[in-house]
Formats: structure tokens, C-alpha cells, sequence
């Protein structure tokens, strides 16, 4: 069978890094003085790893709320006789000042820094060190990065002294003192959101042999001071900058430029116009043009082609048959064109191999793809139309979709309009329509980044959106891998006195749907998470309301599922006021049959527990679970549990029976009648992992009523279900302990015969195991 798209193994190297970070002091260092994370002196490292290294734990410190930065990580690599480092790529507010100086020593070749609003003009002294050896910067969003903290100039740091101030820089002065002077080697350098106050002129006049530049939203008061790079840039950005008819004069004579962008956030904030004329001027200026973004803008006049006028055949990438007038003139199609938020991308004949838009689900995703990383204003509009594709049409690039639209969560975690509309995307992207079609590691993924999702934002469209998508997975087995945490996010959830009524419904839901079907140790360990007081508190809520809804069902079948032979947590019930509530909801939902078949499904996980039974044996509980043999509640299932609950308690022997009223003998009788009254092919409403329970009250003599109810369970589920029960009783031994059935002479003659009956069903059951006719 050929793997599913996107379930190639990670490489050795991603492993071993990932190993390598999450075991610093495993592998890497010690804790050298006063506790400092040190390299050990006998290791040395090139740059291919170095790099891999620090790229790699900035991505885990961004996008994995388990992985906990570590103070002086950077400091490892202040040495480069040691470590190596040529091209590392820093992003968020985690990067700081003394980070940068760590490495300072370091003959960096590309130093990309993204969005570190937490870098001062410190940060700037450090950059320095690099000027000999920097090919490209980038310092996009780095907002505060030429502001001095506390107003005063900050050297570099002479020591090796890790610094760990933590607060933001807070902006006093400009640092009107650096300049890119010596940086010789510097090719490409992104300077997008540079503060107004920033000279960009006087900045950038130091650097005659650049070929790239970024000045995404940035103030230019002399747009003619580009063109001393006119034979040379080869990429220019301009997104979000006011164009004028000036800077468009200066932009065509830059003969060399292979990507141009001009585009804009939306068309409303802009007054300049694009006319046709200006955009044939382009063209025809720009021969060497691959790339061109004009995403945003209004066109003034026509430019495209009459409908009827179109040349003939499917959508066509020749400019000769291009709809749009200016482009017909290009030598050849462009390999991306940005039309996105314009009326461009709806013609016929595009002369470009990738084009963003809106018209098509391609547009769409090329759009997410293009403008994630600095641009998530426009793709949390294209992941909304992405949303629309897969929530009313189809989306035919399922495996290019869900990764996108994963790359762009974890890239803006902290963007709430990417959280929304990419969690909402999510959801529909992996329902059951695309199921087949994913990987179990793509899968993992989307988990991760939901998971990502509900603890940054309480706010509730996301946690909606996050809870829903969950829903789409096998629950437990592909929520396995990360079970503890997705626990302890549904329970927060679920700890607000007044939480919204449809996330607190889908949480119940999920959180029920996790402890059913796992290990005990699991359990246990949600137990202690607060997991049994927490549903405790949402049954006495409802209680207070009067309402018995899918949440309190929920919240009694969760305790149903987590107490199964697991006593710590049937402990946790009973000190919890467990009790009392069931009494409660007993007698204001009189007629609940649902809530009745949980709440008794719970207590006979709690009577299977010998030392917590004496709690049960009260005049007043074992009047209600007498009372409840009658019900028809739900088929068998209440007074089928509420016989099973007796049937335990009365295991321990009259002995413990301390009460006058009701008598063990009228209780027995009573229990007597209840388990002849039921139908023994019923089917069941219940799912066993182990009969050890039930096993344990066959082979004895004190409560033969006990040992009936036990003969009957089981020939109820082995008659019903043959293909899950009889392997499982084989494996567990019942057939031995019902052969000491038939051996009592205390054993009641119609259990006797019960009990030849489940033994001949598993005995057939082996001889004939593929029998399709069962």
C-alpha cells in the first residue's frame, strides 16, 4: 500500500535535533557555574548543525507550549571555535538584546529577525559585529529595535554574562547614531515597518550594492532616492508604501528588477489610482520582470479586455492572449502575479503561472501562500475564503490546504484573525469528506496547532472552532500522543462558573469521549488533574438550574467512563459529594432514563470497590438502589446496574448489613425478581474491558443472588455480542471459575443452568470462530 501525501518520515537530522533540544543537558552541556547551561569543551560543531540547532528551537519555543525556552541557549554559541553559526532566522518577542550579543562573535552570513518587539537599540551595537560578513538582514516588525531603553545609548556587553532583563524596551529616544556603514557585503535587507521616525534615506545611503530591498509600510518623503539602485536591485518591495506618480517614475527605471511589489492592504486606503497607462509602463520598462504584485489596488480605467472580445479556449498563460490590455506586451508569462483584492484575478486569460486572487480555490491558496509570513492580514482573508471552498464547494488541493493553512497558525499564534478563520478552516478540512486522504502525521499537526490554538485564546469563536475540529478525530487514539495536555485545556475550559453553553457542551462531550477506552494509568492521571470535581461542579450547576441537558448526561457518563476500576477516582467521587448529587438529580429528573443509566453505571464501578462499599450501605442508598430494580428505564440498563451495584454489596456477607431496615432478605428476593424479569438476548447499552469484576462473585456461596446476577451478565453479553465476549472471557478464565459454579452446592439450580449455557456459546465459539452468520 503506498503511504499517504505527507507521511514521509522526519529526517535524521530533524530527529536528532529535536532530541538533541529537548536532552540539552543529555547530550549537549552541563550546568557549569552558579548553574549556567555550558557546552562541553569535547564538543564542536559546524554550521549545518548550529544553524539547524537554533532555528529549530525558536520554532519550539514558538509553537510548543510544552517546550520551555532555556536561559542562556544562546550563550552555547558565544564561541565560534566551538559552534558555528552562518544563518539563523529570530522571531516574537522571545528574541532579546542579550541573545544577539551572545552570538555576536559569530561570522553570521544571513540574520533574518521577525516581529522581535523586545530588541532595542542594544541590539543594533551587536549588529555591528556582523557587518563584515552579513550578506541579509532582515529586521522586519522589529519596532523598537531604534529606540534606546531608558533613553541612554547601550554599549554591547563586554561579559559573558547572560543578561536576563525581560521587559519590553520601552521607546525613549531614537538611536540616531547607527548607520549601515561597513557593511560592505550586505545584498538583501528587509526593513518593513521602520518606524516613521526613522531616517530611511540617510539609512540606507551607506549600501550602493544592495539587490534586494523591503520597505513594506514605510514612510518615504524622497521616493527619487531610490534610483541610486537603479542598475542594480533586482527585487523591490514596496507593500502598504504610498505610491505617487513620482515613485512609479523612479520604480520603472530600475532596468534590473526581477520582482516588483507595489501592492496594498485594501483599496480603501489608498487615494492613488492605477491606471492602464501606468501599468504598461511597468511592462514595458521592466523586461526582465518574473514577478509582479499589484494586489489592492483600483484601476482607474479599463484595462482588461471585453468579455466578448477574449480570445477563444480554456484559460490560456500566453501574453499574446492576455485579458488584461498592459500585458500583452510581456515577452513571456510571468512566474507570479498578485491580483488579490482586485477585479483582475475574475478575467479568463492570466499571463502567469502563479496568480493570487479570490476567483479560484488556486488563487486562494497561491494567496496564503504568498502572504503568511509578513503579510497575515491578507491571509486571514484568503484562509476565509479557503474556508468557503471547503464549507460549500469542495477543496480539490486537500494535502497543499491543510498545510498552509497549519504553516500559517504556527506562524501567528498570537494573531487573532488568523486563530479564528484558520481554526474554522481547520474544522472543515478535516471532517470526514477529506478523512481518508490525510496522513496520521499531518494529522498530528493539525492537532498541535488547535491544541496551540485553545491555550493562547479563552476568546470564544476560537475555542469553539478549536473544540469542533477536535471532534474530527478518532478520540482517544489520535488525541493520544498528547493526552495530558489536551485534558488539561478541556478542563480549563470547562472551569468558568458560566462558560458558553455549546463550547461547554462539545468539552463535556470530548472530555467523556477521552476516558472511555484507555488504560487505567491514564485515568488515573486525569483524575488528578481535577478531572472528576470539575464535572462534579458542572452536575451541581445544573442542579441549581433545574436543567438535565447533554451536559449533565455527559457530565455523569465522564464519570461513568473514569472511575471504571480505577478507585482513586471512585474515592475522588465520594469525596466530592458524589452521593449527594446522585440523590439530587434522582429525585428533580425523576423521568431521565439517560442520566438514571449513567448515574448507576457510575455507583457500580464504585461498589466494585471493597473499601469504599460501607459508604454505600446506608438505609437510604440501599432503599433507592432496591427501589431502582423496578425501572424500566432505558431497557434493562438502570435496574441492571442498579442490581449490579446490590449484587457487590451483598458479596460482603450479612456480616456488614448493620441495618434493620430495608432486610438483606427482602433486598435479595427483590433482586431475584428483577433478574428474571429481563430479557436475556437484550441488547446492551454498556462496554466491558474486563469481566474481573463480574468474575470475582461466581465461585462463592455467601450471596447466591450475587453469583445469578454475574452467570446472567455474562450470558446476556456472550449470547448478544459472541465475537467480543467469548474470546475475552476465554482469555480472563471464566471458564474455569463457572466449572466451580456448577461444583457449588450452594449454587442455585436455574444459575447452573445459565452457566452451562455461556459455557457452550464459548465452547461453539471456539470451534467456529469465523462463523458469518453470527
Amino acid at each position: 500500500m503506498a503511504a499517504k501525501a505527507g507521511d514521509n518520515p522526519d529526517s535524521l537530522m530533524a530527529l536528532c535535533t529535536d532530541f538533541c533540544l529537548r536532552n540539552l543537558r543529555r547530550t549537549m552541556c552541563y550546568l557549569g557555574d552558579r548553574n549556567k547551561l555550558t557546552l562541553r569543551p569535547d564538543v564542536f560543531l559546524p554550521s549545518e548543525i548550529c544553524d539547524k540547532l537554533v532555528n529549530a528551537y525558536m520554532e519550539m519555543v514558538h509553537t510548543e507550549s510544552s517546550f520551555e525556552q532555556q536561559d542562556g541557549f544562546f550563550q552555547l554559541f558565544s564561541d565560534p571555535r566551538s559552534t558555528r553559526l552562518t544563518r539563523v532566522q529570530l522571531r516574537e518577542d522571545f528574541v532579546r538584546d542579550a541573545d544577539l550579543e551572545a552570538i555576536r562573535k559569530q561570522d553570521l552570513i544571513e540574520l533574518h529577525l521577525t516581529y522581535c518587539n523586545s530588541l532595542s537599540a542594544r541590539s543594533l551595537r551587536a549588529l555591528n559585529s556582523f557587518c563584515q560578513t552579513l550578506v541579509s538582514l532582515s529586521l522586519f516588525g522589529c519596532n523598537n529595535i531604534f529606540y534606546m531603553r531608558g533613553g541612554a545609548p547601550l554599549a554591547c556587553a563586554e561579559s559573558d554574562e547572560y543578561d536576563e532583563v525581560d521587559e519590553r524596551p520601552t521607546r525613549f529616544a531614537l538611536d540616531s547614531d547607527f548607520t549601515f556603514q561597513g557593511f560592505n557585503r550586505l545584498r538583501l535587507l528587509n526593513l518593513g515597518g521602520l518606524p516613521e521616525e526613522v531616517d530611511v534615506e540617510a539609512l540606507l545611503k551607506p549600501l550602493p550594492a544592495l539587490t534586494s530591498l523591503d520597505l513594506s509600510s514605510v514612510h518615504i518623503p524622497r521616493p527619487s532616492f531610490l534610483a541610486q539602485w537603479k542598475e542594480r536591485l533586482a527585487s523591490l518591495v514596496l507593500y502598504n508604501v504610498d505610491l505617487t506618480e513620482e515613485m512609479l517614475n523612479t520604480v520603472v527605471l530600475m532596468s534590473q528588477l526581477r520582482h516588483l511589489d507595489i501592492s496594498r492592504e485594501n483599496q480603501r486606503s489608498s487615494k492613488f489610482k492605477m491606471t492602464r497607462k501606468m501599468l504598461t509602463g511597468i511592462v514595458r520598462n521592466l523586461v526582465h520582470l518574473v514577478s509582479l504584485d499589484i494586489s489592492g489596488h483600483i484601476m482607474l480605467d479599463n484595462c482588461t479586455v471585453p468579455h466578448l472580445d477574449e480570445a477563444m479556449g480554456r484559460p490560456s498563460t500566453e501574453p499574446c492572449k492576455s485579458s488584461i490590455y498592459p500585458f500583452q506586451e510581456l515577452k513571456r508569462p510571468l512566474q507570479f502575479l498578485g491580483l488579490y483584492n482586485t477585479t483582475l484575478c475574475n478575467v479568463t486569460h492570466i499571463p502567469a503561472y502563479k496568480v493570487t486572487g479570490s476567483k479560484n480555490e488556486d488563487q486562494v491558496l497561491n494567496a496564503i501562500e504568498a502572504y503568511t509570513e509578513y503579510r497575515p492580514e491578507l491571509a486571514h482573508r484568503a484562509i476565509n475564503q479557503l474556508f468557503d471552498i471547503a464549507r460549500i464547494q469542495h477543496c480539490s488541493q486537500l494535502l497543499r490546504a491543510l498545510q498552509l493553512v497549519i504553516a500559517a497558525l504556527k506562524c501567528h499564534k498570537y494573531d487573532k484573525s488568523v486563530q479564528v478563520t484558520g481554526s474554522a478552516a481547520l474544522f472543515y478540512l478535516t471532517n470526514t469528506d477529506y478523512r481518508s486522504d490525510q496522513s496520521v502525521r499531518l494529522r498530528r499537526q493539525v492537532i498541535q496547532v488547535v491544541l496551540n490554538g485553545m491555550e493562547q485564546y479563552q476568546e470564544v469563536t476560537v475555542q469553539r472552532n478549536c473544540c469542533l475540529t477536535l471532534c474530527n478525530f478518532s478520540i482517544p487514539e489520535e488525541l493520544e500522543f498528547q493526552y495530558h495536555r489536551v485534558n488539561q485545556l478541556l478542563l480549563k475550559i470547562l472551569e468558568p462558573a458560566r462558560q458558553d453553553e455549546s463550547i461547554q457542551r462539545i468539552a463535556v462531550h470530548l472530555c467523556n469521549a477521552l476516558v472511555c477506552q484507555v488504560d487505567n494509568d491514564h485515568k488515573e492521571a486525569v483524575g488528578k488533574m481535577g478531572f472528576v470535581k470539575t464535572m462534579l461542579n458542572l452536575i451541581q450547576k445544573k442542579l441549581q438550574d433545574r436543567v438535565c441537558d447533554q451536559v449533565m448526561e455527559f457530565s455523569w457518563s465522564a464519570l461513568w467512563n473514569i472511575t471504571d476500576e480505577t478507585p482513586d477516582n471512585c474515592q475522588m467521587f465520594l469525596n466530592c459529594r458524589g452521593m449527594s448529587l446522585f440523590l439530587e438529580c434522582l429525585q428533580e429528573f425523576p423521568d431521565k432514563q439517560e442520566l438514571h443509566r449513567n448515574m448507576l453505571g457510575l455507583l457500580g464501578n464504585v461498589a466494585e470497590v471493597k473499601a469504599l462499599r460501607p459508604q454505600l450501605l446506608t438505609p437510604q442508598f440501599i432503599t433507592v438502589f432496591s427501589n431502582l430494580l423496578d425501572s424500566k428505564a432505558d431497557g434493562i440498563e438502570v435496574s441492571y446496574n442498579a442490581c449490579g451495584v446490590l449484587s457487590h454489596i451483598m458479596f460482603d456477607g450479612p456480616d456488614v448489613w448493620a441495618m434493620d431496615e430495608p432486610r438483606r432478605d427482602d433486598v435479595m428476593e427483590k433482586m431475584w425478581d428483577a433478574i428474571q424479569s429481563w430479557d436475556v438476548s437484550s441488547r446492551r447499552n454498556i462496554n466491558y474491558r474486563s469481566f474481573e469484576p463480574i468474575l470475582r462473585l461466581l465461585p462463592q456461596s455467601i450471596a447466591p443472588v450475587s453469583q445469578h446476577w454475574a452467570t446472567w451478565a455474562l450470558f446476556n453479553l456472550v449470547s448478544v455480542y459472541p465475537n467480543k465476549y467469548c474470546p475475552l472471557l476465554i482469555k480472563e478464565g471464566g471458564m474455569a471459575l463457572l466449572d466451580k459454579v456448577l461444583e457449588l452446592e450452594t449454587s442455585q439450580q436455574e444459575t447452573k443452568d445459565m452457566a452451562r449455557k455461556v459455557m457452550e456459546q464459548c465452547e461453539n465459539f471456539k470451534e467456529d470462530p469465523m462463523d458469518t452468520n453470527r
